[in-house]
């Protein structure tokens, strides 16, 4: 089951790091504000855009296996069919702890596999709201 809880959700958001896979050159986007709120609240923001030369002032990774730092969370911005393949790649990571899927996404299947391998799951629920809701 998706983490649900306060407490676990609270937990998560102790990370430091969140690769965001769709971040939004555009402002004014979701994919771009929620991620430039979390950076304005001390997270670091790791883009992955194969199509954005830069975002928030460094180059993009053209997808999460090629991320080089280590991550907490894996936020994503992709559509729902996309969703097993990035959860491929978290997967294949020793770091990313949770896969966060944007407010709107959904895909149990694939978080029944993230959850199998022991890593925390959380689907339907924005960042930034979840965010501000515990912290401010």
């Amino acid at each position: 089951m998706p983490v649900d809880s306060d407490e676990r959700l609270r937990e998560i958001l102790e990370g430091e790091t969140i690769a965001v896979v769709g971040l939004s050159s555009t402002p004014g986007k979701a994919a771009h504000d929620v991620p430039s709120y979390m950076r304005e609240q001390g997270y670091e923001v790791v883009p992955v855009n194969p199509y954005a030369d830069e975002i928030f002032g460094r180059e993009p990774y053209d997808s999460l296996a090629e991320v080089e730092e280590a991550v907490d969370i894996v936020d994503v911005f992709r559509p729902t069919d996309e969703v097993p393949g990035i959860v491929d790649e978290a997967l294949d990571r020793d770091d990313a702890g949770t896969v966060w899927l944007q407010l709107g996404i959904t895909h149990d299947e694939a978080g029944e596999r993230v959850e199998a391998a022991g890593r925390n799951f959380v689907q339907d629920r924005c960042l930034k709201v979840e965010h501000q809701r515990l912290f401010e």
